[in-house]
């Protein structure tokens, strides 16, 4: 299956490099263009691709604004953010709003077209910059919900097993990981996975993470120095 691509990016220059790099995979086709937030969400809707390649700052209106009107369709397709600024607001607005990865433009292009296949599949993907950002937030926050976050109720539709596995999920483990763990096979890793976000009303690994941090149901230990 050819995965159906919209690229938007306020630079002319990105936009079209992106576009050429991404059009020339033989399972890739780009379906659109766009140069702002508007026209983004317009195209998404009007030419359905199966992912969004979504620069944060473009005007009217932002990246991450448009992330969260795409996403919040019905059948939304999957928005991969890629950015300049690798700074924290950034990573979470992004991520809580909707979108599956978070990537840095200097990203190697195999890694931004493995990237775009990873979201696709309904997995996710961050930057190891990123990720360090995410763990270091959650590393540093009080343990256990704060306010403004979802109430631990919401574990309660899930079983032993599964609030295990999101736990797992939530430390950075893949699946071949998870079963190792829980001594399980990955199909039945797979199994738990979907039953979880399926309960939680979660689209991706992406958001079960966020929701297993909000929640203090894992805690991850403070990343050391980075060079």
């Amino acid at each position: 299956m050819t995965l159906k691509v919209l690229v938007a990016d306020d630079q002319g220059v990105v936009r079209a490099g992106f576009a050429a790099v991404i059009d020339a995979e033989a399972d890739m086709t780009v379906v659109g263009q766009a140069a702002d937030g508007a026209t983004a969400v317009r195209l998404a809707e009007e030419l359905a691709p199966d992912v969004v390649v979504m620069d944060v700052r473009m005007p009217e209106p932002d990246g991450i604004a448009a992330t969260r009107v795409i996403t919040g369709r019905p059948d939304a397709p999957r928005v991969l953010v890629l950015t300049t600024f690798d700074l924290d607001a950034y990573v979470f607005d992004a991520l809580r709003t909707g979108a599956s990865g978070f990537l840095l433009k200097d990203v190697r292009v195999p890694e931004l077209l493995d990237g775009i296949r990873v979201v696709a599949t309904g997995e996710s993907v961050l930057s190891p910059s990123a990720t360090r950002r995410l763990i270091t937030h959650y590393a540093s926050a009080p343990a256990g919900p704060t306010a403004g976050t979802p109430s631990g109720d919401v574990l309660k539709a899930l079983t032993a097993r599964e609030r295990h596995v999101l736990a797992l999920v939530a430390q950075g483990l893949n699946n071949a990981e998870i079963a190792e763990e829980s001594r399980i096979t990955v199909g039945t890793v797979k199994s738990h996975v979907n039953a979880l976000l399926r309960k939680l009303g979660l689209r991706d690994r992406v958001q079960a993470t966020i929701l297993a941090y909000d929640l203090g149901l894992t805690h991850p230990n403070p990343p050391g120095p980075h060079p």
